[in-house]
């Protein structure tokens, strides 16, 4: 179900696989309900989500304290965050920022509105791997709910596996947390993990273009 990255006092790093689910549903068990197991530790405070198609990283609190600090400079949009996506269509451009309100659709969808007073923001970079397949380097400014999914069928290139929202069927979902770099305590931490799991993703063309990605950071990105 995961991957233990690293271990710190005040938190743990995971690497949740993809089609995981969060939390428990029916008797099928969570990301959290195997966290607590096998780290044999109840006091665990999830900072942020994934959805069951993404898999990547995931920064689990282990006290109240840490939880409200992550929680506050997530909040305030000092927790830099990176995923990888594939697409097998091509955008309606290669690289920029995606913004919009987004409100519910049917089955359990989101869409992205022309409205922008409480926008979804993305930045996007996009790299061609070969013929018919996409990799895009993405950051969201915001953390709304399916956010990284409609941004890209908005551009016209949804997900490859992602079929809420159209993608192409595929081994999986390919989204994945890909990189975060935060402070906590005046401590700095970066962490890159490329994914583990997808044909697609171990191919050439992608492993050579993710050794190219390896500090995603150090990317020119479009101004805000």
């Amino acid at each position: 179900m995961y991957t233990l990255i690293h271990s710190d006092p005040r938190f743990y790093l995971v690497d949740k696989h993809p089609g995981v689910g969060f939390h428990r549903e029916g008797e099928e068990p969570g990301l959290m309900d195997a966290l607590r197991a096998s780290l044999g530790d109840e006091a665990l405070w999830p900072v942020h989500r994934l959805d069951r198609i993404t898999s990547g990283l995931i920064l689990v609190a282990r006290s109240a304290e840490a939880a409200r600090l992550l929680g506050d400079a997530l909040a305030a949009r000092e927790v830099e965050k990176y995923y990888l996506a594939l697409s097998d269509r091509k955008p309606l451009k290669k690289q920029g920022r995606v913004a919009g309100d987004m409100e519910k659709g049917r089955g359990g969808a989101w869409r992205l509105t022309a409205g922008r007073d409480h926008p979804a923001v993305t930045q996007f970079f996009s790299y061609s791997l070969q013929p018919g397949l996409r990799l895009f380097l993405l950051r969201p400014r915001t953390g709304k709910t399916h956010q990284l999914r409609v941004a890209m069928k908005s551009q016209g290139a949804p997900i490859l596996g992602d079929a809420l929202y159209g993608g192409s069927a595929a081994d999986r979902g390919y989204l994945h947390a890909y990189a975060l770099r935060f402070e906590l305590d005046g401590e700095r931490f970066a962490f890159v993990r490329p994914p583990a799991a997808g044909e697609r993703f171990a191919a050439e063309p992608c492993l050579a273009r993710l050794a190219e990605l390896a500090e995603p950071w150090a990317q020119p990105w479009p101004d805000a």
